[in-house]
């Protein structure tokens, strides 16, 4: 079942979901709303390797705003950090934004039990379409789980992406064995 909004705070003062900054304006009915930092990266050549590191560039969103473009993946991450001990987040996109033709993930919308960062998004729009740091860009909701794992995510030694810092962090599907 999906937290509502009550549950969620009795969450975040139990310290079993964590959100900083949290603002309380952005706490909605069942989800919360994540704001985009003011950095993107792009990877740098044309043609993606699954097996390889792909080279990629860092871009600084002006306060002003930037123009994205359709047909290129924009790495983008939210200013808020967050942790869930008990539950599962997902990550989906507003529809506002939707409704403008900007999916803010291509897949990884599902996080894990023991997820600790903040969350890289898969930005591409289906027109020319401006974007601000600080804008509202997604919303996190929260599953309840059957029981608790065996191991959370930060515990696993395959934790790709837990402890994300504050930019964007490229693909590491070179590290899948």
């Amino acid at each position: 079942m999906i937290l509502t909004d009550k549950t969620i705070i009795d969450e975040i003062l139990a310290n079993n979901i964590v959100i900083e900054p949290l603002i309380k304006a952005n706490i909605g009915t069942n989800s919360v709303d994540l704001t985009l930092s003011n950095t993107l990266v792009l990877y740098t050549e044309r043609v993606l390797d699954v097996r390889k590191k792909n080279p990629s560039t860092p871009i600084i969103i002006p306060e002003d705003g930037m123009i994205l473009q359709p047909g290129i993946l924009y790495l983008a991450s939210t200013v808020e950090y967050t942790e869930t001990m008990k539950h599962v987040p997902i990550l989906m996109g507003k529809s506002s934004l939707g409704r403008l033709g900007l999916f803010v993930h291509v897949t990884a919308g599902f996080g894990d039990v023991g997820f600790k960062g903040h969350w890289t998004l898969e930005l591409v729009c289906v027109q020319p379409l401006k974007i601000y740091p600080g804008m509202k860009i997604a919303q996190i909701t929260y599953q309840d789980i059957s029981e608790m794992p065996n191991v959370s995510y930060d515990k696993k030694d395959d934790a790709k992406y837990s402890n994300q810092g504050k930019d964007p962090v490229a693909s590491k599907n070179y590290l899948n064995k």
